[in-house]
């Protein structure tokens, strides 16, 4: 896979953590490795059965503004972690920018993922286009990508 800026990201969140494991194997069948993936979402044993299951281990426990505790793994989580930002204190709403997207997109992934829904995020530039078809395609509720280098 080629190597991409890590700030962009393609973002849908799933219903449930069953629709998300076939999100997530429709990803992985299509060529996005693990190590593109991320999941965000409250923290259960179902979800963190589906990290381990889809990115190869449980992820961490941390607590989100907004959402509580969460299970969590991947670069979206590094990158909405880093710099100024933290997802304790500012949750995905206020942090969501740093990856391409505007505030009101934040909220409407935080507000759905508050409601149970599992938060599924890309890092696939170059291949934006087919993540998003994906993840619309195995239900992936509000899926976007996020603005593009250059975008204004």
């Amino acid at each position: 896979m080629e190597a991409v800026e890590t700030g962009r990201f393609t973002i849908g969140v799933f219903q449930d953590v069953p629709w998300a494991q076939r999100g997530l194997e429709a990803l992985k069948a299509d060529g996005f490795v693990a190590e593109s993936l991320s999941i965000i979402a409250k923290d259960s044993p179902d979800v963190s059965a589906l990290v381990q299951a889809a990115l190869g281990d449980a992820g961490q426990t941390m607590d989100v503004r907004g959402l509580g505790s969460v299970r969590a793994r991947g670069p979206v989580v590094e990158a909405l972690q880093g710099g100024e930002q933290s997802l304790a204190t500012k949750g995905i709403a206020a942090s969501i920018r740093f990856v391409g997207f505007q505030k009101h997109d934040g909220f409407i992934y935080e507000t759905l993922a508050s409601r149970g829904g599992i938060l599924v995020a890309i890092r696939s530039e170059p291949r934006a286009a087919d993540a998003l078809a994906l993840l619309m395609a195995y239900g992936g509720g509000n899926a976007a990508i996020g603005a593009w280098t250059g975008r204004v």
